[in-house]
């Protein structure tokens, strides 16, 4: 029942920005989740943590993305976003959300938590 639905992709050249939303709906909890987070997956490649922020508003960030990348979070509106500012081609890849409501020690970690809901995915694509 519960939905995560990205939005905000495409194609833009390096140096570019791009905002990706994730609208979270038909949740079961009557509170916000406890973290939630960005991922990428680029062809071939593992899927990795791009970014984390937990109920109490602390982030985390890849190296890779330190700096140019921003998460942060409407509570009201039940939507994560991800500013991305100074793209690069090597962050083409497919950007997933998660939403967890368990408690845990993961998000600080980096990690979206093994009970984590995740969107559909949304194709972001950088030239050069």
């Amino acid at each position: 029942q519960v939905q995560l639905v990205e939005s905000g992709g495409g194609s833009v050249q390096a140096g570019g920005s791009l905002r990706l939303s994730c609208l979270v709906s038909g949740s079961p909890y009557n509170h916000n989740p406890y973290c939630m987070a960005w991922f990428r997956q680029a062809p071939g490649k593992e899927r990795e943590g791009v970014a984390t922020i937990a109920i109490d508003g602390t982030t985390i960030y890849a190296d890779s993305v330190k700096g140019r990348f921003t998460i942060s979070q409407d509570k009201a509106k039940k939507t994560l976003y991800l500013q991305m500012n100074s793209l690069k081609p090597e962050d083409t890849a497919m950007y997933y959300c998660a939403a967890n409501w368990v408690i845990g020690t993961y998000c600080t970690r980096g990690q979206a938590g093994s009970s984590a809901y995740w969107g559909q995915g949304i194709q972001v694509t950088v030239s050069s």
